[in-house]
């Protein structure tokens, strides 16, 4: 038996993005830094909508409330205030949309931007190609070996997969505060690159002379 491995690539432009934003807000009580985020939310979600995003496309991903405390020394901790914080994963199916898209939740309150990933609505074609890629490398292989000690290839034994993809380089995330309203000011540029689709094989052939 002889035992290979081999993969296959196709590279293809995305045509849907995930990204992850919110908003951050505090106050000096718990109540008024839920009051001021769910309202900052409301707005942000009303952006996405406004941009063409449909109402399953955004999931809330994280719901936080936390107290910050001050540490002094030789003394308790002491609370001097809340931060609220909520997050959404949201689907873009139309690339031309992603910057505008952006540039509307800033405007409308998010100050957290965390990421954004790149994807295919149906990945089966792209798949299948690097399949018949790394088929035809593995079976290639496999004739290799088998001429060079003097066999030939009998059969195919097992064949196993693995599929991954890898995206370009996300774009550096918003800050909080300041600099993501700023950004509010120009228009933000994302180039959605290509993604790698692989696969990869292994088998066992059974060879005979």
């Amino acid at each position: 038996t002889l035992n290979l491995s081999a993969y296959g690539e196709e590279r293809i432009a995305p045509d849907q993005a995930t990204i992850t934003l919110g908003v951050t807000s505090r106050a000096a009580t718990a109540q008024e830094a839920m009051r001021l985020n769910n309202q900052a939310m409301t707005r942000v979600v009303a952006a996405l909508r406004g941009q063409g995003v449909a109402e399953r496309d955004i999931q809330t991903s994280g719901l936080n409330l936390n107290p910050q405390m001050q540490y002094r020394e030789n003394l308790p901790p002491r609370v001097t205030g809340y931060e609220a914080s909520n997050q959404v994963t949201v689907t873009v199916n139309d690339l031309g949309k992603l910057g505008p898209t952006v540039d509307a939740v800033v405007a409308a309150g998010s100050n957290q931007i965390n990421g954004i990933s790149f994807g295919l609505r149906n990945p089966e074609a792209a798949e299948n190609a690097a399949r018949q890629d790394a088929v035809r490398s593995l079976r290639a292989k496999a004739d290799l070996y088998a001429q060079a000690t003097g066999h030939r290839v009998r059969r195919l034994v097992s064949l196993n997969e693995g599929t991954s993809y890898s995206n370009p380089p996300p774009p550096r995330p918003y800050a909080r505060g300041m600099v993501a309203q700023a950004a509010v000011a120009e228009a933000v540029s994302v180039s959605p690159g290509e993604l790698k689709v692989r696969v990869d094989v292994s088998a066992t052939y059974e060879l005979e002379r």
